[in-house]
């Protein structure tokens, strides 16, 4: 009988690799994978998970199906930025003493999440305002901002990574930069098995979302179209995603995103050419979303906001590619073809 991969347990994907799913409390993304790797020393962890009541206990009963405790992790190597990934390996860090490593790349996005004391997506609303969807934003902000915040959840970690090979008990990784779903994404090599940890640049049935982070607007779309590029040839390389099932090529999945998200940017600009002058918020309206090609009224709030901010990045790179023009109205984008 099948096993949902959200399922909690401990999954083997290699030898000494194993599949941990950490439940979420959002009904979309189910769980979140962290992956164990048994060392010389012990375990190192890929992403933590994020911090929640039930998460210590989920994870010690997945290790103690291989034997170990999380007291045995001596390092967790984390992806991203986003707490569900994040803000566990900090917890492990307080309990065990483990070594938090984080891409060098989101330091100023960690710093904004400090700065800031809350969980209100404050960059996202900025973009949402940009894309005509003021009354949105107000709704995501009084969404967001009685959820419980824990300052400690955002520690620093003991190690900033770079690109480069990192070895840690006997276990070589490769570390490679993938921006686009935030600045500092990175995901992990393991040449010896042919194995890619990708976090949430690579997810084996829906597109990660883009830019949603603090800070400035970066035509996150055109850095993540650049990340999936550098990972067409790895066909032989098997993909470990943080959502969705294990298994499949990462070289494969990065073309299909790829020709997905062009085939995004043809609906856009036909959008553009029935609705022109028009707002971010208008295209996202117009179009379909999810697999299940849902309308945009369908969505909750937090989705609304996540399909509008993707629009936009898509209309921002067809501006950049001289395919559409904008115009700001106070401070509001309106979207032309180009003369």
């Amino acid at each position: 009988m099948s096993t949902h991969w959200a399922e909690p347990g401990c999954y083997p994907v290699a030898d000494g690799i194993h599949r941990i799913p950490l439940q979420l409390p959002q009904d979309g993304l189910r769980a979140v994978n962290v992956y164990a790797l048994e060392t010389s020393t012990g375990l190192v962890l890929i992403d933590g998970g994020w911090h929640r009541p039930d998460t210590y206990r989920e994870l010690a009963a997945g290790l103690a199906l291989i034997g170990h405790s999380p007291a045995d992790i001596h390092d967790v190597l984390v992806t991203h930025i986003h707490r569900d990934h994040y803000t566990f390996a900090v917890e492990l860090r307080r309990r065990h003493g483990s070594r938090v490593h984080l891409g060098a790349g989101e330091s100023a996005g960690l710093h904004a999440i400090r700065e800031l004391g809350n969980n209100v997506p404050d960059s996202s609303l900025r973009e949402l305002r940009r894309a005509g969807a003021a009354g949105l934003a107000d709704r995501v902000h009084a969404d967001s901002i009685d959820e419980p915040f824990d300052p400690t959840d955002w520690e620093a970690p003991d190690r900033w990574l770079r690109p480069g090979a990192l070895t840690l008990g006997g276990h070589t990784l490769e570390i490679l930069p993938t921006p686009g779903h935030t600045k500092g994404h990175l995901v992990f090599r393991d040449p010896a098995r042919r194995l890619l940890f990708t976090g949430d640049h690579l997810l084996p049935t829906i597109t990660p979302s883009i830019g949603f982070e603090l800070g400035t607007w970066e035509l996150p779309l055109d850095n993540f179209l650049r990340s999936l590029t550098l990972l067409g040839d790895a066909d032989e390389q098997t993909m470990l995603p943080a959502h969705g099932p294990d298994g499949g090529s990462a070289g494969g999945r990065a073309r299909e995103l790829l020709a997905h998200h062009e085939r995004r940017f043809d609906q856009i600009r036909s959008a553009v050419i029935d609705l022109a002058p028009c707002t971010g918020f208008d295209v996202a309206r117009a179009l379909t979303w999810t697999r299940r090609e849902r309308a945009f009224s369908s969505l909750d709030t937090f989705n609304q906001m996540v399909a509008t901010c993707e629009t936009l990045a898509h209309l921002d790179v067809l501006v950049a590619r001289s395919c559409l023009a904008a115009e700001d109205h106070d401070g509001v984008d309106f979207f032309t073809l180009c003369r």
